[in-house]
This record gives structure tokens, sequence and C-alpha cells, in this order.
């Protein structure tokens, strides 16, 4: 199994920084449908935490809740141990940042990061001074007199992050900040987003459906179905150990091989790529059902016949090729019609397979990423 080391930048190790936000138990239905059912969550002071799943998971309900823009029925959300329940979303230190942005289309970009200020009635110069400091972090001081129309998509997502920045939440709830953005801008955005988390040393929470996107930014990742969280950990983590097949499936791209856990515990059998050896003991019965996730880029592909009694190493033929620049995706298929999927760089060397060759897969017992369910 593979060893995983802490994401450079990442915040404290658990249990050596306080929960800022504690959710527990919390449920909420709309009618008999549960958004988010029983769900419990800790999120750590100034941590960046991105909640990843697909649409209609509960990601985007689960932030309205702690924003108090929706009711549970059921549990309990606390900040710095003070329950919500009975505090007003105007009165929470959370803000959120919309997906659309919610900008007044009719005021100026220094009077849309002031709006709020002046909600609040704090005098004049006070509201000056914050709004030209947060135009200057986000690097729009140039532009505080245009309106929304004149600005970019990434200058829009920077007015709306200065104006819910300006009133200096204890916590930032960013609903699909970026999901606007074209690709390019989109990952410049990432970066500037997570220097800004640490410059300002914030708690944000991203609710996202790119894996992607919540793979770079984030120092944990809550990966949700169904309204519930089915595993909570850091990037590395989620994607060398996931602790389902879907899970696995979801985060990333993978090849899974169902098959039995052999007698010794050390191999799984009768899988579509036949015996295969694994790293290390499992603790489960022989004969139980097991499945093997190994990641595309695991795989090792070439035309070499396999050595005598050599294990984990399976015969196929390529179908398909995806060229990606720098990598190729390659889809084997083999004897059993199935489709197995392996990356390899670009590098120059030996030829690479085209279509219809017949080639060899082949991975390290430690690539297995052995799954129960």
């Amino acid at each position: 199994m593979h060893s995983v080391g802490a994401k450079p930048g990442s915040a404290p190790a658990a249990g050596t920084a306080r929960a800022l936000l504690c959710i527990e138990s919390l449920t909420k239905r709309f009618g008999d449908f549960a958004a988010v059912d029983r769900l419990s969550l800790d999120i750590r002071d100034g941590e960046f935490f991105a909640l990843l799943g697909p649409s209609g998971c509960g990601k985007t309900t689960l932030l309205r809740l702690v924003a108090g823009f929706e009711r549970p029925h059921a549990g309990r959300i606390l900040l710095d141990g003070v329950d919500l329940a009975a505090v007003p979303p105007h009165r929470r230190p959370v803000n959120m940042m919309f997906q659309n942005y919610a900008l007044f289309p009719h005021l100026s970009v220094e009077a849309n990061v002031a709006f709020g200020l002046k909600q609040e009635g704090l005098p004049r110069d006070e509201i000056a001074g914050r709004v030209a400091d947060m135009l200057a972090l986000v690097k729009l001081q140039h532009f505080a007199a245009r309106k929304p129309h004149q600005l970019s998509g990434g200058e829009r997502s920077r007015v709306a992050l200065a104006r819910c920045l300006v009133k200096r939440p204890r916590l930032l709830l960013l609903d699909e900040p970026l999901a606007a953005l074209d690709k390019k801008l989109r990952d410049a955005t990432r970066f500037e987003l997570m220097a800004l988390q640490r410059q300002l040393g914030l708690t944000f929470v991203i609710v996202t459906h790119d894996q992607g996107e919540a793979m770079i930014v984030a120092d944990r990742i809550g990966v949700m179905e169904s309204g519930r969280l089915l595993q909570v950990g850091a990037p590395a983590e989620i994607y060398e150990r996931p602790n389902s097949r879907w899970v696995a499936d979801f985060v990333g791209e993978v090849n899974l091989f169902a098959g039995r856990l052999g007698d010794d515990r050390l191999s799984v059998e009768g899988t579509a790529a036949g015996r295969l050896r694994l790293a290390a003991p499992v603790a489960a019965e022989p004969r139980t059902t097991l499945w093997v996730a190994v990641r595309p880029e695991r795989l090792r592909l070439s035309g070499d016949q396999p050595a005598a009694g050599e294990e984990n190493c399976v015969a196929g033929t390529v179908a398909e090729i995806g060229y990606l620049g720098d990598v190729s995706v390659y889809r084997v298929r083999l004897a059993d019609g199935s489709l197995v999927k392996a990356a390899a760089a670009n590098s120059g060397g030996a030829p690479a397979p085209r279509p219809d060759e017949p080639v060899y897969l082949r991975f390290a017992p430690d690539a297995a990423i052995v799954l129960t369910r």
C-alpha cells in the first residue's frame, strides 16, 4: 500500500489544531428527501477544507445550513463552541461567496465591496480604509470605479471575494466560486485563492464537484454522496487510500479488479487480470470478495513478454489512445473484453504502442489498493 506524506503548506495534523466549526448529526430534509443525512464533521481553525461530491449530493445545502440560509431538522452547528441555532444569518461571523457572485450591477466595485459594512452602520472613514485595504489585497485597487459588467470573469470573482472578506468573517464559505471561469483562468485563480487564505489565516470551506480543484486547494477533503460523508482526509489519503469503490471511482481515474481473497491473504484470485499479488496481508477471511484498485499511472505498459512466474502482469490489446501532450492515456482490452486504462508519459524514449498492438500491463504489489466495500 502507498505511504502518504503531509501536503506542503497543509493545516496542522489532527489533534494539533482546535476545531472551529463542529457539525453534529445534522439533518436537512426537503419533503421525504434527506439532502443532508445525520452528517457530523469538524473543521479546524485556519484550515482550507473542500466538500467534494457530484451534483445533488448535499454540498451546497450543507453550506447554506452553516450560513443560516436553511434551518436543520435535527443536529447542531457550533462555531467557536457557540450553537448557531438562534443566530440569524446576518449575525453569524460567517460569509458565503455564491457561484454567480451576486454582485450589484448598478454599483461600482468599491460600492459592492463596501455594501455590507454600510449595512452595519460603520463610520465612513473606517469603511473607506477597510475597502481600500481589501481592494489592494485582491489587486483591484485600480478598478474601484468600474461596474461589474466592465470586468472580466476573474475580476468579478475577486470583487465577490473582497466583499465577503471585508467583513472579517471567522469562516468563509465558497460555493463553486470558480465554476464560471475558463480553464486557464480557473487554474491560476486556485493558487491565488490558496495564497490569500494563507495570508489571512482564515478558515475557508469550498464546495466543488471538480476533483482536481479539491486536490489542489484543500488541506483536507470531505467526499459526499447522498447527503452523507463517505470519507474525510488529506488529498493524498483520499486518492491513495480510498475507503470504498465509490470514493476510488469518483476521485480520479481507477481500474477495479473484482476477485476473492486467497488462502495466504496476500493474493486476490479470479480477477479479469488473473491472480494478483498484494504487498501486505488483508485482514479478512479467505475467499472473501474484494476489489483491487489500481490507478492508471501506476500501470506500466510495454510489449515485453512476462518472465516465468511473473505476477501482476496481464496481456491485452491497445483499443484506444488519448494524447494529452505530456501524457497519453491508453485503453487496453483484456481477454474477457474488459477495458483497463493506463497512463504513460510522452518522454520520447521507446516507441509508443499503437492501436491494435498486443501489450502487457504490469504493476507493483504496493500499487494495489485493496477495497472491501
